[in-house]
């Protein structure tokens, strides 16, 4: 009788004992790395280790044989000093700085102009609002080739309606060398327009209407409220579109490709079509490799720029 009562009671002593906190805390570390195990995995097999591959070539003789002798001997920094010594270099260096710039800047300021006008309501307001999202739906590629066309010379649309209108119909937009790289940054402005107008939509859409309202009260000027109130509460949006569209716009291939194949003699030469050249037509793989790590570089410098001013703005 006594043997058969403490046999619960041993039982409800040992499932009444508290859990052991270091299992419980091994328990929950397991958890969580079975959770960002897939992410770590993905990231170094898709990211981490051809990033890992590139930094190695750029020291290495890889040449079209390696794909078949599989020797690519290191040459040390011999890619580094043709690509450093190269004049193509510089000039690609200068065309990025200046494609870049000028991309981010008229996207943003149109997309800004946009995103105000759109704030307001009126008729018809969303379904302006969805056609302007076209260019930022087309791929990039298809609209590089109808640019193409319109930009021609000879047969371009745009140089027809100017001569309609008596404004000369004959500009060389893609065949000078002086015309070639304003043309594509502003064919880039037409494509990232859509963007820049979408986020800075969204950031006003965040912006207390009580401010406008008491701005008003105050008797303070369109302008005056704009720099006063909108610029400051778009202050993390506006870091946000700049850094992002930095990234996207430095490495940008296809486009001048489909456009100007980086012509005409170079003049609008970038890193990333530097990169190509290298790589793919002269099958140089160790210069393009050089060329991608220094995209990589600056991309990644703004990486952290854009890490550290959302820290920033959280605090």
């Amino acid at each position: 009788m006594s043997t058969t009562t403490a046999a619960p009671a041993l039982v409800t002593a040992k499932t009444a004992q508290p859990p052991n906190p270091a299992r419980v805390r091994r328990r929950r570390r397991l958890a969580q790395w079975g959770f960002i195990a897939p992410a770590v995995i993905f990231m170094a097999l898709f990211f981490g280790y051809p990033l890992v591959r590139n930094i190695v070539m750029s020291f290495q003789d890889y040449a079209p044989s390696t794909f078949f002798t599989g020797e690519s001997p290191f040459n040390g920094t011999d890619n580094w000093s043709k690509v450093f010594n190269d004049e193509l270099f510089g000039k690609a260096l200068v065309h990025t700085v200046l494609f870049t710039i000028g991309s981010l800047i008229g996207q943003f300021c149109v997309g800004l102009g946009l995103a105000v006008f759109f704030n307001r309501r009126f008729p018809l307001n969303g379904v302006l609002r969805s056609l302007i999202l076209l260019p930022w739906l087309v791929p990039m590629v298809v609209s590089g080739v109808v640019w193409r066309r319109i930009l021609d010379q000879d047969t371009g649309v745009l140089n027809s309606f100017l001569g309609t209108l008596g404004l000369g119909g004959d500009t060389p937009w893609l065949t000078s060398t002086s015309m070639a790289l304003i043309s594509v940054i502003l064919v880039n402005i037409w494509i990232g327009i859509p963007f820049n107008m979408v986020i800075l939509y969204g950031g006003l859409q965040e912006v207390p209407k009580e401010l406008y309202e008491a701005a008003s009260l105050d008797g303070a000027s369109a302008w005056r409220t704009f720099r006063s109130i909108t610029l400051p509460m778009l202050r993390p949006v506006i870091t946000v579109v700049l850094v992002l569209g930095f990234m996207s716009t430095v490495k940008i291939l296809d486009l001048i490709l489909a456009l100007t194949d980086g012509g005409p003699a170079d003049s609008t030469q970038t890193l990333g079509t530097l990169t190509y050249q290298n790589s793919f037509v002269q099958l140089d793989f160790g210069a393009g490799a050089v060329v991608g790590n220094i995209l990589i570089l600056i991309s990644a410098v703004f990486a952290v720029f854009y890490l550290r001013a959302n820290r920033n703005e959280g605090k």
